[in-house]
């Protein structure tokens, strides 16, 4: 008799606890088994370019919201070139794996030259996920940033509100071989092409991408073509620098990609009519939501590539958005 009373409080023991456990799933997230503590890597282009400042102070409040959702602790290992390096990349790719990364994130500055990087860390049984720049022939689980088709034609669209649907554009497009440029500037002529045939674009303008460069090539087109009334920049290059639109003033509206700092007094002005600005933040912020959720609870996204929304700043809400960056700077408010 005391032997059987012995074996039915454990197996009551042992019920107990798998009601609790049963209750604890059905109330709130997945658990993770066992481990405390998880490191996701961060590898972005450059460490001092603003937009991945930002991502890594997604990536850090990230971590600790999620921290507290799963009762773990988070390390983001920020693991960026100095300077942009494809290789260099590839190498800190390599050294999170070898390290016990449970996760990494990377923004491409070489797809190719990545793949194998990526590949071989998830050989070794890390999660691995791209944004801002992706490298779609590896085996990542999902890529995180702009749709950059979406964005052109976001951009024609805001310009045709801005001169009205007639008229002459220009487009300027930075470095003649990117991928995403290309892509952009696609979206631009396919939709004015399709639902704007009043609007006429001139050409498609390409520069080295430094604000010098994309300043001297608005002011030689303007200056040949005053028939041009729009302009559509695919990225804010010329806008990183003062007095750049001068020539343009009081001939032609203007329409750009990018919410950076030094962007924002242009659309203030009234130079720029709209500014278009990618997620940098969430760059960061959802790469760790996406990473844990598939490291603890097995989630993938139901589409490979997840497009981000784009944020639309003009000059009624220019100053609350710039507040945004001393967040993502990590300044004091102004």
């Amino acid at each position: 008799m005391k032997f059987g009373f012995k074996r039915a409080a454990g197996l009551l023991a042992v019920a107990a606890c798998m009601a609790m456990a049963a209750v604890g799933v059905a109330g709130g997230a997945s658990q993770p088994k066992g481990k405390k503590n998880y490191t996701i890597g961060l590898v972005a282009k450059s460490q001092d370019n603003p937009v991945f400042i930002a991502a890594k102070a997604g990536a850090e409040d990230a971590a600790k919201e999620l921290g507290k959702k799963y009762g773990v602790d988070i390390k983001i290992d920020w693991q960026t070139p100095v300077n942009e390096d494809a290789q260099k990349q590839a190498d800190l790719i390599a050294g999170l794996a070898a390290r016990g990364a449970d996760g990494i994130s990377v923004s491409a500055s070489d797809a190719a030259k990545l793949k194998g990087a990526i590949d071989s860390a998830i050989a070794k049984g890390v999660e691995v996920m791209t944004f801002d720049s992706d490298v779609p022939t590896s085996k990542r689980f999902a890529y995180y940033g702009t749709d950059d088709y979406f964005a052109g034609k976001s951009l024609a669209e805001e310009i045709v509100k801005a001169m009205g649907d007639k008229g002459t554009i220009a487009i300027l497009a930075g470095n003649q071989n990117a991928p995403n440029l290309q892509t952009r500037v696609r979206g631009v002529k396919e939709t004015l092409a399709k639902n704007n045939p009043g609007v006429k674009v001139k050409d498609v303008y390409y520069h080295k991408e430094t604000p010098q460069d994309a300043v001297k090539k608005i002011q030689e087109v303007q200056a040949a073509n005053p028939d041009i009334t729009g302009w559509v920049f695919v990225g804010g290059w010329p806008l990183y620098t003062q007095n750049a639109l001068d020539s343009l003033r009081g001939k032609a509206k203007v329409v750009s990609l990018d919410t950076l700092e030094p962007t924002l007094p242009y659309v203030k002005s009234g130079d720029v009519a709209v500014l278009l600005g990618q997620r940098y933040y969430g760059w960061g912020q959802e790469s760790v939501r996406m990473l844990m959720e598939k490291i603890v609870e097995g989630k993938t996204p139901s589409e490979p590539l997840v497009n981000a929304p784009l944020d639309r700043v003009t000059k009624e809400n220019a100053d609350e958005y710039g507040k945004n960056w001393d967040k993502w700077l990590g300044r004091k408010p102004k």
